[in-house]
């Protein structure tokens, strides 16, 4: 009785550290930050009182270009690997889309850029709606949000290539959080990892069931009024655990530094749909090349993750408003994490980890 009664109680303290996610981001100009218990449906960002520094307010024109949105949709199985990203940097949209055949060592890569944001438009919360990037003739990209029944759907037409991918939420607790950024900022992100995909991915003339090559997926939705200039690493795993006692459970992985750590941190772990809070992580790798193998660890001794790159998908730009240096790597984890005295090992699971620079 003792312990049920403690583990009650625990548990009352955990939940009472989550914001009611029914509510909006901004209340009377303010974001509230802090986890919250689901994604957000309201993400109100027009409700925020921008100011500078000395508490004068910003212009719209000023308030129009600091916000920053991106969404990132992840695949990843034995066979192949698949990212696509899709952002509104206020001076252009851009999207990108890559997949990787692990078995033949080809890498499928495109990039397009819409001026000011042409032709696009991005969902405004990661619980209903949809995100849409076209050039006619060119690409049609869409990432919907639905909320009954909860699940993410990702769809890319292009020359070449055809993915139809949908990653079931509803048995999965989702990572939600609000961190301040800068002075007088604020960032918002929902992150999922760990499900299985659905949907065929169709490159050239070959044609894969996401299902029977057992893809998993993750999902990145992030938005707010990001520091100026700006970095972060980020690690992210989706697949089915391979030895142990645990094998064939499901687990997803999501590892950051440099963005949202003021106060609390973005990095978790999940089991079964189970989202447990991590430590933050110190990434290790030679930024001179960074397809040599990165070292990733939790600063209480939790997590030793070794990553073997297969390769790259790179974005360069160097303009008067808009620089950044993007590399995001695709590969193979080794290592382990400690969960309430457990060691799972992770060995095989495939993923990402990302090095990222941007003055914006």
């Amino acid at each position: 009785a003792y312990k049920l009664s403690l583990n009650i109680l625990l548990e009352a303290i955990l939940m009472s550290q989550f914001l009611d996610a029914s509510l909006p981001l901004i209340i009377d100009g303010e974001p509230r930050f802090g986890y919250f218990d689901d994604s957000l449906a309201l993400i109100n960002s027009q409700d925020f009182e921008y100011q500078t520094p000395f508490g004068q307010p910003r212009s719209e024109m000023q308030k129009w270009l600091g916000l920053k949105e991106f969404q990132y949709f992840g695949g990843m199985s034995d066979t192949l690997i698949f990212g696509c990203a899709i952002a509104h940097l206020r001076y252009v949209a851009a999207a990108f889309v890559y997949v990787y055949d692990i078995k033949q060592r080809k890498l499928w890569s495109r990039s397009w850029r819409s001026p000011l944001g042409l032709g696009f438009n991005l969902a405004n919360n990661p619980r209903q709606g949809q995100s849409h990037f076209k050039i006619p003739m060119v690409v049609d990209i869409r990432l919907e949000y639905q909320n009954e029944p909860r699940q993410k759907i990702l769809f890319i037409k292009c020359k070449g290539l055809e993915i139809n991918a949908v990653m079931d939420e509803q048995d999965l607790q989702v990572m939600s959080l609000c961190t301040q950024t800068g002075y007088n900022g604020w960032t918002y992100t929902s992150k999922s990892a760990g499900q299985a995909l659905k949907g065929t991915v169709k490159l050239g003339k070959t044609q894969l069931d996401l299902e029977t090559i057992k893809a998993y997926g993750s999902l990145d939705f992030s938005t707010g009024y990001m520091r100026h200039e700006t970095w972060w690493n980020w690690a992210c795993s989706a697949g089915e655990i391979q030895q142990g006692a645990r094998k064939g459970q499901r687990v997803g992985l999501n590892l950051s530094t440099g963005v949202n750590e003021t106060s609390f941190s973005e990095n978790c772990f999940w089991l079964n749909g189970q989202c447990y809070p991590l430590h933050h992580t110190q990434f290790e790798f030679d930024r001179k090349d960074t397809l040599k193998p990165w070292a990733i660890t939790a600063n209480n001794g939790a997590l030793r993750l070794h990553f073997e790159p297969m390769g790259m998908h790179r974005e360069k730009v160097k303009a008067i408003y808009l620089n950044t240096h993007f590399r995001q790597m695709f590969g193979e984890f080794k290592g382990s994490i400690v969960l309430n005295g457990e060691e799972i090992c992770l060995d095989g699971l495939k993923g990402f980890v990302e090095d990222q620079y941007i003055t914006w």
